[in-house]
């Protein structure tokens, strides 16, 4: 091994910082680094390790399908339910065929392809396998009766650069029956030399016809389309250096012609501090997330679910894989969540928790795919390994919290005597700014700070119904009182926030 990669891995080791571009960012683990840096991890844990630490949705029972797959990131799955895995840092994609005696665990595998160029998102079409190299796109045909490729190798796209922060290429095919094509940014907060990083585009199946989709992407390493109305949403990472929980990485409804604020803004259009003078053009256009995670849980792959084989409370959900923080002094994220859209809002829920637990980390969920027979499946390429989530319970939590909260007493239930009820409060939008003031709750880290209060102190979030009027907690969250971060909620979350906090403190104990 070099001499400077020894240096660089003791330094890591005697300090829980790295400075980065003139500033100083916490890192959550040195290992947990140096697989964001190059793709290495540990061994894929045994069943036994999982089922002590993963906490599942309730009725749902998960397994390891393959192991041993080092830097396993993005996948797809035939009709025939072979998985196909893309390895970066391997540089090939491997074929996992289904066990034709026992379906919860992979048979035979076969590195399908070799010899590319740090290889990431990957899609099966029409005979075709399609596959995102950091510097080009190309595809290769595939037969998924025999589990195998012919022909040559062509490439589609050429001359993408590269260099930089984010390398990878993400691609999938699109119900209109187009390759798309996202980019990530070369850098954590900058002006792009090359205009296509951190963009959205489109191609026809040949590679022909470029048409730029959308800007102002940092890192969108998941997209798919709702199908319900084929609206096309994507994750994306927010950016490092501004402290633990600022900004907020995002969901984005990308639409055609749109600018989504990077490297301008964050979240909802907060002005970025690097760039406090953007045009007022892009001010204008920008647009802001349908969807805010918690800062650095780096949400990678997320998929619509078919949820026919699935309780009533997935219809309309996808599920993410929160790849979680390398640069947090406290760790986040490192789960997969379910989105639900309902009533017109997008609500959080966790469905697998535990891949880090008190700073101890065991995986890093990067991707998601379903198979036909309603089976889920979860890479992890920091374990090296892919795991199989079927549902096999009752559905017992048709009214389930957000997060990993226990769902509450109905707001209707509680009555704030002692309050004066806003006229923005009616008995029409309270259960609705309840549920979602809950969920804010559950995706923030206010607990970390607030559960530990002395009870009625200012900081005692139980009693604070008592203590303030609605208008009052809004105030406080507009200016909070440090170490309080400013979160720059809306007006809406800011409503939201105060009718939970109330009725929340108020309910009977």
């Amino acid at each position: 091994m070099k001499k400077w990669l020894l240096l660089f891995i003791l330094l890591l080791a005697l300090t829980p910082v790295i400075i980065i571009g003139g500033g100083l960012v916490p890192i959550t683990s040195v290992a947990v680094l140096w697989n964001t840096l190059t793709g290495s991890g540990i061994d894929t844990p045994q069943q036994q390790v999982l089922d002590q630490r993963f906490q599942l949705a309730d009725g749902f029972s998960l397994n390891v399908y393959a192991g041993d797959l080092p830097n396993a990131r993005f996948m797809a799955i035939s009709e025939h339910q072979a998985i196909l895995v893309s390895r970066p840092h391997q540089g090939d994609v491997v074929l996992i065929q289904p066990d034709q005696q026992n379906k919860t665990v992979g048979g035979q595998r076969d590195i399908l392809i070799q010899g590319l160029t740090r290889p990431s998102g990957i899609a099966i079409h029409q005979g075709w396998l399609y596959i995102g190299e950091a510097n080009r796109i190309g595809r290769i045909a595939f037969d998924s009766a025999t589990a195998s490729t012919s022909g040559d190798y062509q490439t589609l796209v050429s001359g993408l650069t590269d260099d930089g922060n984010h390398p990878y290429k993400q691609i999938k095919i699109g119900p209109d029956g187009m390759l798309y094509l996202s980019q990530g940014s070369t850098c954590n907060v900058c002006l792009e030399e090359d205009s296509r990083r951190a963009t959205m585009s489109r191609y026809q199946l040949d590679g022909s016809g470029e048409q730029l989709i959308a800007t102002g992407l940092r890192n969108t390493m998941g997209f798919d389309w709702a199908p319900w109305n084929n609206a096309l949403y994507g994750t994306d990472n927010g950016r490092d250096m501004l402290g633990d929980d600022y900004p907020p990485c995002e969901l984005n409804l990308i639409e055609a012609g749109q600018f989504y604020g990077w490297p301008y803004f964050n979240g909802a259009n907060q002005a970025d501090p690097d760039f406090p003078e953007a045009p007022k053009a892009l001010a204008s256009s920008a647009q802001p997330p349908a969807f805010e995670f918690p800062a650095h849980n780096a949400p990678l792959g997320m998929t619509f679910i078919d949820a026919a084989t699935l309780p009533d409370r997935f219809e309309k959900t996808a599920l993410v894989a929160l790849h979680g923080s390398w640069n947090r002094s406290v760790p986040d994220g490192y789960k997969v969540v379910s989105l639900h859209w309902q009533q017109g809002e997008i609500v959080s829920r966790d469905l697998i928790s535990g891949f880090e637990k008190n700073a101890d980390v065991i995986g890093r969920p990067v991707d998601i795919a379903q198979g036909s027979d309603g089976a889920i499946y979860i890479s992890d390429d920091y374990a090296g390994a892919i795991y199989r989530l079927v549902y096999d319970g009752n559905d017992n939590q048709q009214n389930a919290a957000t997060s990993t909260a226990t769902a509450p007493a109905t707001s209707a239930a509680l009555t704030p005597i002692s309050l004066t009820t806003p006229s923005w409060l009616t008995d029409d939008n309270r259960e609705a700014l309840y549920q979602r003031g809950q969920a804010i709750v559950a995706q923030r880290p206010c607990l970390r700070c607030h559960q530990t209060a002395t009870p009625n102190s200012n900081l005692d979030l139980a009693s604070i119904g008592q203590r303030r009027q609605y208008q009052q907690i809004i105030e406080r969250l507009i200016q909070p009182t440090p170490p309080m971060p400013n979160y720059s909620f809306s007006e809406e979350d800011q409503k939201a926030l105060a009718v939970y906090l109330v009725f929340e403190s108020l309910k009977p104990k």
